[in-house]
């Protein structure tokens, strides 16, 4: 659940019994452990949270039962210094430390899209993707890791900010198990949500087991589209220089409408108007799901497990509202659906060779969406517009007369498919423990093709008149990726383009191929310099290729066929730099190495204080209108360079009063170059294009604490904070989109939480059962941050804060609880996106209260 689901980043533990009886009392050499110790994989080795010389937040299966947590923004959006940018599920990004520049946006999602720079890892596979990540849906996992700061290191390019690893629950041998977890629950203002979730371990043999899940989640729509109307005026083509954008941001005359102060009393407007689909509660989503493992071991030494796993997210709607209306009310003229499915098979082989610990691991994953996306908001800032759905007498009017004819509904939208396939390769190793110098180092490899096409579509466009007496767009042909002048035909092989006319209303067509390669050689030694210091070196050299392949077709530029199925006409500028440009690369392709030096302390078994300076970086990136220019002398690059991260940190890991407090923290120093962003500026192109736009920096401070309090049997105090401090310190790209001094998006000078968990036991019992209440309050904040680093683009997201609880009891094999998330039902913004010159708000569901329940055997 959204609201204060997911307080506790700091509820690593839970007490447990304190020994009081006489024989405890007669060893005090025993320590009291009141805090259960947190195990990870951060640095690929199996070790205890507090151990290692990394900032990492482990929320382990407990933790994650008792907030609640089932998809992407419930266990990112509400950790400290995490944050999340994007539009409903399967369409998000996530953000650490606030190193981000842009708000996600579906025309700049896939093929155009940056690859992200925080890595989504499942088990010990990547599943990151440019654009949007995938929602892994999370079913029966053991725990979730956050790793702040760059880890190229380890987990490589898409680690520059950090990394989420998502560890699922493995087979067990020689052990049955089973599990069942339902729940539900109502919204204020919304539809009721249900969901299901069941686990089963089988031990087959001695040496071989199984383990299933299956999940259903279905959950109810809080956002309305209350009906409107829309029309041609309000484009951008005739707006004047000088006019105030609902941000505060003056038009420059540069990106003034070509007809600005035009006189329109002669046309005859047409407006879009949504009756036939205003309804409420249009963002239902529902999460279908299994995955099946199986785990064999050889011997003592080798082991292999295989799993595979399959889901569907389909959702209606949107998840974003219109401030300048009600709460959670919007406009859409299309209806917005997506269908968003992947399935993925991975496997992992581990085993010794003599003294070193091997591990392989391999996975390919496939993911299909299909997305249609109401795109009239495109009309505030679309120059040209009016030229697609108004008649050639209003865009153009003769001899200096005035407009006149129809202009036809704005009613645009844009139907969008993408394939992904993912396969990567990892093969490491691990010295012995327990050596004074120990290491892990390894290679890895991975390819990534997404194959995407997206028709934008102007149904007005089918009724356009020309000064010749035509009507309508003439039909208008794909270009192969190799021929521009021969027949029409299928394209290169590998991408979507079809033989035949675009679909009636089709105006642009985006047809691309994004193929990245990934090849890494990495390793980190530790060098124990006495028992209290110890030195880790870390290194990786990179090598990767990213490669667009396709047409970006228009309308602007017919393609007319005669009757011989020959071109008549070419659009070669529609093509990609790479295919017709002198000079153009033909990839953005990258090597070198990024490095890292810690430098640990520990004086006591409960101290650790570390340093660490490391580095990260993302890959580069073709431009699809590449060469193009803009005011000033600018033309847009054909490629990106890397964007680098310097990370300089001081750390701390404490536990004290005999375990029963536990103080973490660090703070921390980001220094960015060439910070890559999106930009959409029709005065210098009709299309998105990224860049290297800035240098910035980032100072912070982030904690977190747990106390159980030995006076008082039974609580636990838990919490966490997050500081920053961002800035914009060196101009890139001559444009006064970006401002010297001015914050990153997505980086709320502070967020927290803080929970107390109170467990008591209950007199009663039920089938000879006892019984153990608890009860949960809990409250998360935020501070206002940015939407963008692009004046034009940015938005202020609204700090917040929410209240959530939870009121449970617990037997054996059995636990009730009642929930409440965003109890005060605060219009929470998680989100904002103002690319298209209006404010899209993305809140948080709004109060919800449900029953959940779960059985275990």
């Amino acid at each position: 659940m959204y609201g204060a689901s997911l307080v506790a980043i700091a509820s690593l533990s839970t007490p447990i019994a304190v020994a009081q009886d006489g024989a405890a009392a007669a060893k005090p050499q025993t320590k009291t452990r009141r805090l259960k110790a947190v195990t990870v994989t951060a640095t690929k080795r199996t070790e205890s949270a507090q151990s290692i010389p990394v900032t990492v937040t482990a929320l382990g299966q407990t933790e994650l039962d008792d907030l609640g947590v089932k998809n992407f923004t419930d266990y990112l959006v509400q950790l400290p210094g995490v944050t999340a940018g994007g539009s409903g599920p399967g369409q998000s990004t996530i953000y650490i430390r606030g190193i981000a520049s842009t708000t996600p946006n579906l025309t700049t999602a896939g093929v155009a899209g940056l690859a992200p720079n925080v890595a989504l890892y499942l088990d010990e596979q990547p599943v990151s993707q440019p654009g949007r990540n995938l929602d892994v849906y999370a079913a029966d996992l053991e725990r979730v890791e956050v790793l702040s700061g760059p880890q190229g290191t380890l987990f490589g390019a898409s680690s520059q900010a950090g990394t989420v690893r998502l560890i699922t629950n493995k087979p067990k041998l020689g052990r049955f198990e089973a599990k069942v977890k339902a729940s539900t629950s109502f919204t204020d203002g919304g539809e009721m949500s249900n969901s299901v979730e069941a686990v089963i371990n089988l031990p087959v043999t001695d040496k071989f087991a199984l383990r299933g899940v299956v999940y259903t989640d279905n959950q109810g729509g809080y956002i309305d589209n209350v009906g409107g109307t829309l029309d041609i005026t309000d484009s951008a083509r005739f707006r004047p220089a000088g006019t105030v954008r609902a941000n505060g941001t003056v038009v420059q005359p540069n990106r003034a409408g070509f007809q600005a102060g035009a006189d329109l009393s002669g046309v005859n407007i047409i407006s879009a108007n949504n009756a036939s689909i205003a309804e409420n509660d249009i963002n239902d989503t529902s999460y279908q799901g299994f995955r099946l493992s199986g785990l064999y071991e050889f011997d003592a030494d080798w082991r292999l497990s295989v799993s595979h796993s399959q889901q569907s997210l389909d959702s209606d709607g949107v998840f974003f509202a219109d401030p300048e209306l009600d709460d959670y009310d919007i406009v859409r003229f299309t209806d917005d659906t997506i269908e968003d499915s992947y399935h993925n098979t991975a496997w992992t082989l581990e085993g010794r060779i003599g003294a070193l610990e091997a591990l392989y691991t391999g996975a390919y994953t496939e993911r299909t969406t299909d997305q249609t996306v109401d795109y009239s908001d495109y009309l505030f800032v679309a120059q040209y517009l009016p030229y697609y759905i108004c008649d050639y007498n209003v865009s153009y009017p003769a001899g200096g007369a005035a407009p006149a004819g129809n202009c036809y509904a704005p009613n645009l939208f844009v139907k969008s498919s993408t394939e992904t396939e993912i396969q990567t390769h990892e093969l490491r190793f691990n010295t012995p423990e327990e050596y004074r110098i120990r290491a892990t180092f390894g290679g890895f490899y991975s390819d990534l093709e997404l194959r995407e096409l997206n028709d934008f579509t102007y149904p007005g466009s089918t009724s356009v008149a020309y000064s010749d007496g035509s009507i309508g767009f003439a039909p208008n042909y794909p270009l192969t990726n190799t021929d521009v002048t021969g027949a029409i035909g299928n394209a290169s092989p590998g991408y979507y383009s079809q033989p035949g006319p675009f679909p009636a209303g089709v105006i642009f067509r985006n047809d691309v191929k994004r193929t990245d390669k990934q090849l890494g050689i990495f390793g980190e030694a530790t060098f124990d310099i006495t028992d209290q210091f110890a030195l880790t070196l870390g290194a990786r050299w990179y090598d990767i290729e990213v490669d667009l392949e396709g047409s970006a077709n228009s309308s602007f530029y017919n393609l007319y066929q005669d009757s011989d199925l020959q071109l008549a006409g070419t659009n070669i500028s529609a093509q990609f730099a790479p295919n017709n440009a002198v000079g153009a690369p033909d990839k953005a392709a990258t090597d070198g190495f990024i490095y890292k030096v810690t430098g640990n302390w520990t004086p006591t078994d409960d101290l650790l204080f570390f340093a660490t300076y490391s580095e990260g970086f993302r890959p580069g990136l073709l431009n699809r209108p590449g060469g193009a220019s803009g005011p000033n002398g600018f033309s847009v690059p054909y490629a990106l360079d890397t964007d680098e991260v310097k990370n300089y940190e001081i750390g701390w890991k404490t536990e004290l009063f005999d375990n029963s407090l536990r103080l973490n923290g660090s703070a921390f120093f980001v220094k960015i170059d060439n910070l890559q962003t999106t930009i959409f500026d029709p005065s210098i192109v009709n299309l998105f294009f990224s860049d290297n736009a800035a240098n910035a920096e980032i100072k912070g401070l982030e904690g977190e604490f747990t106390w159980a309090p030995a006076s008082v049997d039974g609580l636990t105090l838990a919490g966490a904070f997050s500081l920053l401090d961002s800035e914009v310190t060196e101009v890139l790209t001559p444009t006064n989109d970006v401002v010297l001094g001015s914050e990153l998006a997505f980086a709320p000078a502070y967020q927290g939480n803080i929970r107390a968990r109170y467990e008591w036991d209950l007199e009663r019992r039920i089938a000879g059962s006892s019984l153990r209440a608890h009860f949960m309050p809990q409250i998360v904040f935020s501070d206002s941050a940015v939407s963008d680093i692009i004046e034009i683009n940015k938005a202020e997201i609204d700090g917040w804060v929410t209240l959530g609880a939870t009121l449970g009891v617990t037997a054996d094999k059995w636990t009730a609880e009642l929930f409440g998330s965003n109890l005060t039902n605060e219009y929470a913004e998680l989100s904002n996106n103002f690319v298209f010159d209006r404010e899209r708000v993305t809140p948080m569901r709004p109060r919800t209260v449900g029953v959940r329940v779960s059985f275990s055997y």
